[in-house]
Protein backbone atom coordinates (compact mmCIF):
# COMPACT_ATOMS: atom_id res chain seq x y z
CA UNK A 1 0.00 0.00 0.00
CA UNK A 2 1.38 3.44 -0.54
CA UNK A 3 3.54 4.96 2.09
CA UNK A 4 0.94 8.59 2.65
CA UNK A 5 4.40 9.96 4.44
CA UNK A 6 6.38 9.85 1.16
CA UNK A 7 7.40 13.45 -0.15
CA UNK A 8 4.81 15.18 -1.95
CA UNK A 9 5.79 16.32 -5.50
CA UNK A 10 6.07 20.24 -6.38
CA UNK A 11 5.13 19.52 -10.42
CA UNK A 12 3.57 15.98 -9.95
CA UNK A 13 2.08 13.59 -12.74
CA UNK A 14 -0.67 13.22 -12.13
CA UNK A 15 -3.59 10.69 -14.54
CA UNK A 16 -6.84 11.93 -13.90
CA UNK A 17 -9.67 9.35 -15.07
CA UNK A 18 -13.79 10.10 -15.51
CA UNK A 19 -16.32 7.63 -16.38
CA UNK A 20 -19.96 9.67 -14.68
CA UNK A 21 -21.97 9.20 -17.37
CA UNK A 22 -21.92 8.72 -21.17
CA UNK A 23 -17.86 10.10 -21.49
CA UNK A 24 -15.15 7.65 -20.54
CA UNK A 25 -11.78 9.64 -20.62
CA UNK A 26 -8.34 9.86 -19.14
CA UNK A 27 -5.87 12.89 -18.62
CA UNK A 28 -2.25 13.52 -17.96
CA UNK A 29 -0.85 16.84 -16.26
CA UNK A 30 2.33 17.38 -14.57
CA UNK A 31 1.91 20.47 -12.41
CA UNK A 32 -0.88 22.65 -13.43
CA UNK A 33 0.54 22.07 -16.98
CA UNK A 34 -2.03 19.80 -19.47
CA UNK A 35 -0.08 16.74 -21.49
CA UNK A 36 -3.04 14.95 -22.90
CA UNK A 37 -6.63 14.74 -22.52
CA UNK A 38 -8.43 12.03 -24.44
CA UNK A 39 -12.25 10.59 -24.55
CA UNK A 40 -14.30 8.01 -25.87
CA UNK A 41 -18.07 8.80 -25.93
CA UNK A 42 -20.93 6.49 -26.37
CA UNK A 43 -23.37 9.31 -26.84
CA UNK A 44 -23.98 8.56 -30.46
CA UNK A 45 -25.36 4.98 -29.03
CA UNK A 46 -26.97 6.91 -26.29
CA UNK A 47 -28.72 9.51 -28.77
CA UNK A 48 -30.93 6.50 -29.70
CA UNK A 49 -32.64 6.05 -27.00
CA UNK A 50 -33.23 10.01 -26.50
CA UNK A 51 -30.80 10.19 -23.61
CA UNK A 52 -28.54 8.02 -21.22
CA UNK A 53 -29.41 4.71 -20.51
CA UNK A 54 -27.09 4.06 -17.34
CA UNK A 55 -26.35 -0.22 -18.66
CA UNK A 56 -25.24 0.76 -21.71
CA UNK A 57 -23.35 4.13 -20.50
CA UNK A 58 -21.17 1.12 -18.23
CA UNK A 59 -20.82 -1.42 -20.81
CA UNK A 60 -19.18 1.37 -22.52
CA UNK A 61 -16.78 2.58 -19.99
CA UNK A 62 -15.91 -0.88 -19.28
CA UNK A 63 -15.15 -1.72 -22.69
CA UNK A 64 -13.26 1.87 -23.37
CA UNK A 65 -11.14 2.43 -20.22
CA UNK A 66 -7.79 0.71 -20.27
CA UNK A 67 -7.62 1.71 -24.26
CA UNK A 68 -8.66 5.73 -23.15
CA UNK A 69 -6.01 5.56 -20.38
CA UNK A 70 -3.62 4.02 -22.59
CA UNK A 71 -4.40 6.60 -25.18
CA UNK A 72 -3.59 9.92 -22.73
CA UNK A 73 -0.07 8.41 -21.77
CA UNK A 74 0.79 7.86 -25.34
CA UNK A 75 -0.25 11.24 -25.76
CA UNK A 76 1.60 12.51 -22.75
CA UNK A 77 4.64 10.91 -23.84
CA UNK A 78 4.68 9.22 -20.62
CA UNK A 79 5.23 5.91 -18.99
CA UNK A 80 2.80 4.37 -16.52
CA UNK A 81 5.11 3.65 -14.15
CA UNK A 82 5.96 7.40 -13.88
CA UNK A 83 2.81 8.90 -12.74
CA UNK A 84 2.78 9.76 -9.13
CA UNK A 85 -0.55 10.02 -8.49
CA UNK A 86 -4.54 8.80 -9.81
CA UNK A 87 -7.12 10.98 -9.41
CA UNK A 88 -10.57 9.50 -10.56
CA UNK A 89 -14.53 10.72 -10.22
CA UNK A 90 -16.09 8.69 -7.18
CA UNK A 91 -19.36 10.92 -7.36
CA UNK A 92 -21.61 12.24 -8.39
CA UNK A 93 -22.78 10.28 -11.50
CA UNK A 94 -23.94 7.19 -12.59
CA UNK A 95 -23.34 4.35 -9.78
CA UNK A 96 -22.66 1.48 -12.40
CA UNK A 97 -20.38 3.85 -14.76
CA UNK A 98 -18.28 5.42 -11.62
CA UNK A 99 -17.57 1.77 -10.44
CA UNK A 100 -15.69 0.98 -13.85
CA UNK A 101 -13.31 3.70 -13.76
CA UNK A 102 -12.77 3.97 -9.71
CA UNK A 103 -11.91 0.39 -9.81
CA UNK A 104 -9.71 0.57 -12.94
CA UNK A 105 -8.11 3.48 -10.41
CA UNK A 106 -7.84 1.55 -7.61
CA UNK A 107 -6.32 -0.95 -9.56
CA UNK A 108 -3.41 1.18 -10.82
CA UNK A 109 -2.94 3.41 -8.23
CA UNK A 110 -2.13 -0.29 -6.15
CA UNK A 111 -0.16 -1.95 -8.24
CA UNK A 112 2.00 1.13 -8.80
CA UNK A 113 1.97 2.06 -5.17
CA UNK A 114 1.28 5.79 -5.31
CA UNK A 115 -2.04 7.84 -3.93
CA UNK A 116 -5.37 7.49 -5.26
CA UNK A 117 -7.28 10.60 -5.05
CA UNK A 118 -10.89 10.63 -4.63
CA UNK A 119 -12.72 13.74 -6.57
CA UNK A 120 -15.98 15.36 -6.59
CA UNK A 121 -17.25 15.28 -10.53
CA UNK A 122 -18.82 18.89 -9.54
CA UNK A 123 -15.21 20.04 -8.08
CA UNK A 124 -13.53 19.32 -10.85
CA UNK A 125 -15.83 21.27 -13.37
CA UNK A 126 -14.83 24.38 -11.14
CA UNK A 127 -10.87 23.13 -11.31
CA UNK A 128 -10.77 23.49 -15.30
CA UNK A 129 -10.07 27.15 -14.64
CA UNK A 130 -6.97 26.50 -12.95
CA UNK A 131 -5.86 24.53 -16.34
CA UNK A 132 -6.71 27.78 -18.30
CA UNK A 133 -4.46 30.46 -16.35
CA UNK A 134 -1.63 28.57 -14.86
CA UNK A 135 -1.41 32.07 -12.71
CA UNK A 136 -5.00 31.60 -11.34
CA UNK A 137 -5.16 32.26 -7.64
CA UNK A 138 -7.94 32.62 -5.18
CA UNK A 139 -10.02 34.49 -4.42
CA UNK A 140 -12.22 35.48 -7.41
CA UNK A 141 -16.19 34.73 -8.17
CA UNK A 142 -17.57 31.44 -9.96
CA UNK A 143 -20.55 30.17 -11.90
CA UNK A 144 -21.09 27.06 -12.00
CA UNK A 145 -23.94 26.25 -14.65
CA UNK A 146 -24.30 22.00 -15.30
CA UNK A 147 -26.97 19.47 -15.33
CA UNK A 148 -27.37 18.56 -11.95
CA UNK A 149 -26.43 22.43 -10.37
CA UNK A 150 -26.41 25.91 -10.55
CA UNK A 151 -24.80 28.28 -8.31
CA UNK A 152 -22.77 31.41 -8.25
CA UNK A 153 -19.81 30.77 -5.85
CA UNK A 154 -17.02 33.12 -3.50
CA UNK A 155 -13.97 30.86 -4.09
CA UNK A 156 -12.09 31.99 -1.40
CA UNK A 157 -9.04 29.25 -1.41
CA UNK A 158 -8.27 26.44 -3.81
CA UNK A 159 -10.24 24.15 -1.38
CA UNK A 160 -13.00 26.31 -0.06
CA UNK A 161 -15.92 28.15 -1.51
CA UNK A 162 -18.77 30.19 0.11
CA UNK A 163 -22.08 29.41 -2.19
CA UNK A 164 -23.62 33.07 -2.70
CA UNK A 165 -26.94 31.59 -4.43
CA UNK A 166 -28.30 29.03 -6.80
CA UNK A 167 -31.24 27.25 -8.23
CA UNK A 168 -33.99 26.41 -6.00
CA UNK A 169 -35.18 23.58 -8.30
CA UNK A 170 -34.09 22.64 -11.67
CA UNK A 171 -30.88 23.18 -12.69
CA UNK A 172 -29.63 25.22 -16.02
CA UNK A 173 -28.27 21.80 -17.66
CA UNK A 174 -31.62 20.17 -16.85
CA UNK A 175 -33.75 22.98 -18.22
CA UNK A 176 -31.91 23.17 -21.83
CA UNK A 177 -32.46 19.55 -21.59
CA UNK A 178 -36.40 19.41 -21.44
CA UNK A 179 -37.04 22.15 -23.60
CA UNK A 180 -35.37 20.39 -26.31
CA UNK A 181 -37.32 17.20 -25.37
CA UNK A 182 -40.37 19.66 -26.10
CA UNK A 183 -38.79 21.20 -29.35
CA UNK A 184 -38.06 17.34 -30.59
CA UNK A 185 -34.68 18.07 -30.70
CA UNK A 186 -32.31 14.83 -30.30
CA UNK A 187 -30.22 14.01 -27.46
CA UNK A 188 -27.85 15.92 -26.17
CA UNK A 189 -30.03 18.72 -25.92
CA UNK A 190 -28.32 21.62 -24.72
CA UNK A 191 -26.14 22.43 -27.57
CA UNK A 192 -29.06 21.74 -30.13
CA UNK A 193 -31.12 24.05 -28.54
CA UNK A 194 -28.01 26.66 -28.81
CA UNK A 195 -27.63 25.53 -32.38
CA UNK A 196 -31.57 25.96 -33.25
CA UNK A 197 -31.52 29.39 -31.24
CA UNK A 198 -29.04 30.73 -33.42
CA UNK A 199 -31.86 31.35 -36.36
CA UNK A 200 -34.06 32.97 -33.53
CA UNK A 201 -35.36 35.92 -32.50
CA UNK A 202 -35.73 36.33 -28.56
CA UNK A 203 -39.19 37.44 -29.36
CA UNK A 204 -41.26 35.68 -27.02
CA UNK A 205 -41.45 36.93 -23.30
CA UNK A 206 -40.69 34.36 -20.83
CA UNK A 207 -40.35 34.45 -17.26
CA UNK A 208 -36.73 35.43 -16.60
CA UNK A 209 -34.76 32.61 -13.87
CA UNK A 210 -34.51 35.23 -11.01
CA UNK A 211 -36.58 34.55 -7.81
CA UNK A 212 -37.73 37.80 -6.84
CA UNK A 213 -38.14 38.87 -3.16
CA UNK A 214 -35.64 36.72 -2.14
CA UNK A 215 -33.53 37.56 1.11
CA UNK A 216 -30.76 35.26 -1.14
CA UNK A 217 -29.31 35.36 -4.36
CA UNK A 218 -32.01 32.31 -5.84
CA UNK A 219 -32.39 31.23 -8.95
CA UNK A 220 -35.44 28.97 -10.36
CA UNK A 221 -35.41 27.19 -13.79
CA UNK A 222 -38.76 24.90 -13.32
CA UNK A 223 -40.85 27.94 -13.91
CA UNK A 224 -39.03 29.13 -16.96
CA UNK A 225 -39.25 25.49 -18.63
CA UNK A 226 -42.59 24.90 -18.03
CA UNK A 227 -43.34 28.15 -19.38
CA UNK A 228 -42.19 27.05 -22.63
CA UNK A 229 -43.92 23.87 -22.46
CA UNK A 230 -47.03 25.26 -21.69
CA UNK A 231 -46.20 27.67 -24.76
CA UNK A 232 -45.49 24.93 -27.71
CA UNK A 233 -48.58 22.50 -25.99
CA UNK A 234 -51.04 25.79 -26.09
CA UNK A 235 -50.11 26.87 -29.49
CA UNK A 236 -50.42 23.02 -30.60
CA UNK A 237 -54.07 23.02 -28.99
CA UNK A 238 -55.03 25.72 -30.91
CA UNK A 239 -53.57 24.29 -33.97
CA UNK A 240 -50.84 27.38 -34.50
CA UNK A 241 -47.99 27.18 -35.62
CA UNK A 242 -44.66 27.64 -33.69
CA UNK A 243 -41.26 29.08 -34.61
CA UNK A 244 -38.57 26.78 -32.85
CA UNK A 245 -35.77 28.81 -33.43
CA UNK A 246 -37.57 32.02 -31.64
CA UNK A 247 -38.69 29.53 -28.77
CA UNK A 248 -34.98 28.07 -28.29
CA UNK A 249 -33.48 31.96 -28.46
CA UNK A 250 -36.15 33.38 -26.48
CA UNK A 251 -35.26 30.54 -23.73
CA UNK A 252 -31.83 30.95 -23.49
CA UNK A 253 -32.17 34.58 -23.41
CA UNK A 254 -34.51 34.10 -20.20
CA UNK A 255 -31.87 31.23 -19.22
CA UNK A 256 -28.46 32.86 -19.56
CA UNK A 257 -29.13 36.89 -19.05
CA UNK A 258 -30.07 36.36 -15.19
CA UNK A 259 -27.48 34.44 -14.80
CA UNK A 260 -24.89 36.62 -16.19
CA UNK A 261 -26.21 39.49 -14.48
CA UNK A 262 -26.05 38.36 -11.34
CA UNK A 263 -22.68 36.90 -11.62
CA UNK A 264 -21.16 40.03 -12.52
CA UNK A 265 -23.09 41.76 -9.82
CA UNK A 266 -21.72 39.53 -7.46
CA UNK A 267 -18.03 39.99 -8.17
CA UNK A 268 -18.79 43.59 -8.05
CA UNK A 269 -19.91 43.38 -4.84
CA UNK A 270 -17.34 41.35 -2.81
CA UNK A 271 -14.58 43.63 -5.13
CA UNK A 272 -13.57 40.35 -6.69
CA UNK A 273 -11.22 41.19 -9.54
CA UNK A 274 -11.82 37.78 -11.51
CA UNK A 275 -14.36 36.29 -12.00
CA UNK A 276 -14.28 31.85 -13.65
CA UNK A 277 -16.65 29.41 -14.70
CA UNK A 278 -17.35 25.69 -14.92
CA UNK A 279 -19.90 23.18 -15.96
CA UNK A 280 -21.72 21.95 -19.33
CA UNK A 281 -23.76 25.15 -19.93
CA UNK A 282 -20.64 27.10 -19.84
CA UNK A 283 -19.87 25.93 -23.18
CA UNK A 284 -22.71 27.18 -24.20
CA UNK A 285 -21.84 30.08 -27.06
CA UNK A 286 -24.05 32.69 -26.11
CA UNK A 287 -23.49 32.18 -22.34
CA UNK A 288 -19.57 33.03 -23.14
CA UNK A 289 -19.86 36.14 -25.65
CA UNK A 290 -22.67 37.62 -22.69
CA UNK A 291 -20.47 36.86 -19.88
CA UNK A 292 -17.58 38.10 -21.70
CA UNK A 293 -19.05 41.02 -22.61
CA UNK A 294 -20.34 42.01 -19.09
CA UNK A 295 -17.34 41.38 -17.59
CA UNK A 296 -15.42 43.45 -19.78
CA UNK A 297 -17.93 46.64 -19.27
CA UNK A 298 -17.08 45.54 -15.75
CA UNK A 299 -13.94 46.04 -15.74
CA UNK A 300 -13.52 42.25 -14.84
CA UNK A 301 -10.65 39.01 -15.79
CA UNK A 302 -13.07 36.59 -16.78
CA UNK A 303 -11.51 32.73 -16.93
CA UNK A 304 -12.95 31.21 -19.18
CA UNK A 305 -11.76 27.22 -19.74
CA UNK A 306 -12.33 25.77 -23.43
CA UNK A 307 -15.16 24.41 -24.41
CA UNK A 308 -14.04 20.68 -24.36
CA UNK A 309 -13.06 21.26 -20.84
CA UNK A 310 -16.56 22.86 -19.78
CA UNK A 311 -18.17 19.19 -20.87
CA UNK A 312 -17.47 16.15 -19.05
CA UNK A 313 -13.30 15.68 -19.59
CA UNK A 314 -10.53 14.05 -17.41
CA UNK A 315 -8.30 17.13 -17.50
CA UNK A 316 -10.65 18.48 -15.01
CA UNK A 317 -10.67 15.75 -12.79
CA UNK A 318 -6.59 16.08 -12.65
CA UNK A 319 -7.04 19.39 -11.88
CA UNK A 320 -8.91 19.16 -8.76
CA UNK A 321 -6.57 15.68 -8.01
CA UNK A 322 -3.80 18.41 -7.99
CA UNK A 323 -5.36 20.13 -5.36
CA UNK A 324 -6.52 17.46 -3.34
CA UNK A 325 -2.86 16.42 -3.76
CA UNK A 326 -0.84 19.68 -2.18
CA UNK A 327 -3.58 19.01 0.79
CA UNK A 328 -2.23 15.61 0.84
CA UNK A 329 -6.33 14.17 0.60
CA UNK A 330 -5.48 10.51 -0.55
CA UNK A 331 -7.97 7.64 0.00
CA UNK A 332 -7.38 4.15 0.76
CA UNK A 333 -9.05 0.89 -1.19
CA UNK A 334 -12.53 1.53 0.76
CA UNK A 335 -13.17 4.37 -1.55
CA UNK A 336 -16.95 3.70 -2.89
CA UNK A 337 -18.53 5.36 -5.92
CA UNK A 338 -21.46 7.79 -4.69
CA UNK A 339 -24.45 8.68 -6.92
CA UNK A 340 -24.99 11.92 -5.03
CA UNK A 341 -22.65 14.26 -3.37
CA UNK A 342 -23.59 17.87 -1.66
CA UNK A 343 -22.46 20.74 -3.67
CA UNK A 344 -20.54 21.62 -0.86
Amino acid sequence: MYNPDKTIKQSPLILGIESSCDETAAAVIRGRRLLSSEIISSATEQAKYGGVVPEIASRAHTDAVAEVVNRALTAAGVEIIELDAVAVTYGAGLLGALLVGLSFAKSLAYALNIPLIAVNHIRGHLAAAYLQDEALKPPFITLLASGGHTAILHTESYSGFNVLGGTCDDAAGEAFDKVARVLGLEYPGGVNVERLAKNGEGNIKFPPCLVKNSEKLQLSYSGLKTAVINYCHNAEQKGEKINPCDVACSFQHAAVDPLVKKTVESAKKLGAGTVTAGGGVIANGYLRETLATECEKAGLKLILPEKKYCTDNAAMIAAEGLIQYNLGNFADMSLNAKAQIPLK
